[in-house]
């Protein structure tokens, strides 16, 4: 009989001696790709629809050998990838899953654990508040601070809005917000800051006009007096401030607010204060950055993203908060079906966000954390940091090229900028520097917007980026930039 007639006439999972010749193949397809991973153009050079259409518009009626689902792999996937673990990419933030991660992401797998209860596997629990209280320690963070695991940072975020909105005492879990005669909630965070703030207001009710960004410094950082000023006029005007967003590693320059005087105008405002770490956070494992810390104490909840740069594969975010119960306060729900009798002295995750069930993330953390240890995490974030500022001062250095930001973690924004070219133009310029880089499929680089002006981004964050990787980058652009046409 065939493989795929027994295949057909099985009931059961592909068989465990199939299992083990594919899953060696697999592991050996996935070492073969990280080794290679430069040969491949790190962004996708495929059309929009070109891999919808080269996939067949019926699933199989028959099953298929694994053999032939990777050969397609191959042949119509992955021209549709862009390498997020390919060294060279540099753009948005450069993360990268590293080897013990993907270990463990496939451990997670086979595992299939829902965490939602203790009791649904107490191990999944207890690790993620052991690996998330050993990621504290390891990043300098206070003692008095609980983590649990959140999918994305936008998604740490809203939960930790929402607690903030609970927090405020508005009787809003049980009695909404519509209907009612409450005052607009004011929800602060600074110009630069993510959009997930913006988003958590939307899905939370408090609205776009409920957000309140506050502006910033030469450095790009929250002017601690315009918040002040801020919550002093609306609360003039009847609005009721309740929680503010400062950042530690901003999405386009990697600033970081000045947490001191964010804290103390919340303690004195009785406000709500949640750090986005998710990216500059990670920094915190060097003794030298622990000044990103400054003032942390007064934070009541805090994100930092091991997938950005602990080298952990993506989803995993860690969001911490001072008291947890004011989470589960916001968010704890159990029908009858999820009742269990040890409740009372155990952590049930499921109470500590918007989501039911909850994958396993905790043990790819944990994998990362004891492969690579403090040591060697520190090591590689170290060098990171180096190689940032190391472009940095090749930028510096060179006529016609300016920095358009301080350069405090490895994300580096700047321009080219000709001293005889209209300052009209030079938009025009750089974005046709980051089209011919990124067209080489060597690197890929994003952009943002400064102050209104068109800035080049190179972030350093991958795992197996070195400075050779880093120097290439610069000679691509110094080329494009010799090679652009006349505007």
């Amino acid at each position: 009989m065939t493989d795929s007639r027994r295949r057909a006439h099985s009931y059961g999972d592909m068989p465990v001696s199939e299992l083990r010749t594919e899953g060696r193949r697999v592991i050996d397809w996935i070492a073969d790709y990280l080794q290679g991973i430069e040969q491949r153009p790190v962004l996708a050079r495929v059309s929009p629809g070109e891999v919808a259409e080269a996939l067949p518009r019926e699933a199989p009626e028959r099953g298929e050998a694994m053999e032939k689902i990777l050969a397609d792999l191959e042949r119509v996937i992955l021209p549709g990838i862009t390498h997020w673990n390919h060294p060279g990419f540099f753009a948005y933030f450069g993360i990268s899953g590293s080897s013990p991660g993907i270990l463990g992401e496939a451990i997670a797998a086979a595992l299939n654990v829902n965490a939602m209860l203790w009791r649904t596997s107490p191990a999944a629990t207890e690790l993620e508040e052991r690996a998330l209280d050993w990621l504290r320690q390891i990043l300098g963070l206070p003692a008095a601070l609980q983590g649990h695991i959140q999918d994305t940072a936008s998604s740490s975020t809203l939960v930790a809005i929402a607690a903030a909105r609970e927090a405020a005492g508005l009787d809003i879990r049980d009695r909404g917000m519509s209907g009612r005669d409450l005052p607009l909630l004011r929800l602060y965070c600074s110009e630069e800051a993510h959009s997930s703030v913006e988003k958590s207001a939307l899905m939370l009710g408090i609205g776009r006009e409920g957000v309140r960004k506050i502006p910033t410094d030469q450095a790009f950082r929250m002017e601690s007096r315009a918040l002040a000023e801020a919550i002093r006029e609306d609360r003039a005007a009847g609005m009721r401030p309740f929680c503010v967003v400062a950042t530690v590693g901003t999405t386009s320059t990697t600033s970081v607010d000045p947490l001191p005087e964010i804290g103390a105008i919340c303690q004195a405002e009785d406000l709500w204060l949640h750090v986005d770490a998710a990216y500059g956070g990670a920094a915190g494992v060097l003794p030298e950055m622990r000044w990103i810390w400054d003032g942390v104490e007064a934070v009541d909840s805090l994100v930092v993203n091991p997938h950005k740069w602990l080298f952990v594969p993506i989803d995993c975010s860690a969001l911490y908060f001072r008291d947890a119960a004011a989470a589960r306060d916001a968010f704890s729900l159990v029908p009858e079906y999820l009742k269990a009798p040890e409740r009372e002295e155990v952590v049930n995750l499921m109470d500590y966000g918007h989501a039911l069930g909850r994958r396993f993330r905790a043990l790819k953390l944990w994998m990362v954390l004891r492969y690579f240890g403090r040591v060697g995490i520190a090591i590689r974030i170290r060098e990171h940091i180096r190689l940032g500022q190391e472009l940095a001062s090749w930028i510096d250095a060179e006529e016609g090229w300016e920095r358009m930001a301080p350069t405090p973690f490895s994300t580096v924004c700047f321009r080219c900028r000709p001293a005889e070219l209209p300052e009209e133009e030079v938009d025009l310029l750089n974005q046709s520097i980051l089209a011919e880089v990124n067209a080489s499929g060597e690197v890929f680089l994003s952009h943002t917007r400064l102050r209104g002006r068109y800035a080049l981004r190179v972030a350093i964050g991958n795992i197996r980026t070195t400075e050779d990787h880093v120097r290439r980058a610069w000679e691509l652009l110094r080329e494009a930039a010799q090679q652009a046409p006349a505007l």
